[in-house]
C-alpha cells in the first residue's frame, strides 16, 4: 500500500468515526429534548436532585420504562360519575372540617390512582410514575402531599389546606380524565374558607 492510500484509509476512517460522534450526539439531543418535553418541570426536579444530566436522564427514562408496564386503565363512566360525586361531596365539606377533608382528598386521590392501574407504592414512587403520564400536575400532588405532612403535624394553616385540595383536585380532574361537562364547585374560586 502506498502512501497515498493509507492517508485515504486514515481520512476514511476519520470521517467515518466524526459521523459516528456527531450521530451520538444528534440522538442524544434529541433524546433530552423527548424527556424535557414529556417531563416539562419535572425534568429540571430530577436534574436538579442528580445533579447530572445523564443520571437525570437515566432515571426519567427508567421511569418511561416502568410505567409502560402498568395496566392503565380508563374509568368505566358509572365509576368516573361515582369519584365524581365523592369528591364534590368531599368539597362540600370542607368549611366544616378542611383537616379532615384534605386527608379524604388524599386517600380518593390514592383510591383514583389505583381504580387506573398506578400501583400504590410509597409516595414518591407514586409521584414518579405520575410524572409519566401528568407531567403538568405532578409538583401540585407533590406540595399537596407536603401540607399533609403538616397537617398530620397540626401545623397547617387553612389557606394551606385549601391549597391542597385545589392541587388533589387538579390532580383528580387529570386521573379521572373528564371529557363530559358536569357541574363543579372550583375549590379555587368558590370554596369559602374559615380563618
Amino acid at each position: 500500500m502506498n502512501t497515498g492510500d493509507t492517508q485515504a484509509w486514515v481520512i476514511t476512517i476519520l470521517v467515518l468515526i466524526a459521523l459516528i460522534a456527531i450521530g451520538f450526539i444528534l440522538t442524544r439531543q434529541r433524546q433530552s429534548r423527548h424527556l424535557r418535553e414529556r417531563f416539562g418541570p419535572e425534568y429540571r426536579r430530577v436534574l436538579d436532585a442528580h445533579g447530572d444530566q445523564t443520571k437525570a436522564e437515566a432515571e426519567l427514562r427508567a421511569r418511561e420504562r416502568r410505567v409502560q408496564r402498568f395496566k392503565i386503565v380508563p374509568l368505566a363512566p358509572g365509576e368516573a360519575a361515582r369519584f365524581g360525586v365523592q369528591w364534590d361531596d368531599l368539597q362540600a365539606r370542607f368549611v366544616d372540617d378542611p383537616k379532615a377533608v384534605v386527608a379524604q382528598a388524599g386517600r380518593l386521590v390514592r383510591e383514583l390512582m389505583a381504580k387506573r392501574g398506578y400501583p400504590m407504592a410509597d409516595f414518591e414512587r407514586q409521584a414518579a410514575d405520575l410524572s409519566v403520564d401528568h407531567p403538568a400536575v405532578v409538583e401540585n400532588y407533590r406540595a399537596a402531599h407536603a401540607i399533609v405532612v403538616l397537617n398530620e403535624r397540626d401545623e397547617a394553616s387553612t389557606e394551606q389546606l385549601r391549597k391542597a385540595v385545589v392541587y388533589y383536585r387538579e390532580l383528580f380532574d387529570e386521573l379521572l380524565d373528564v371529557t363530559h361537562e358536569r357541574k363543579v364547585i372550583r375549590p379555587d374560586s368558590n370554596m369559602q374558607v374559615r380563618s
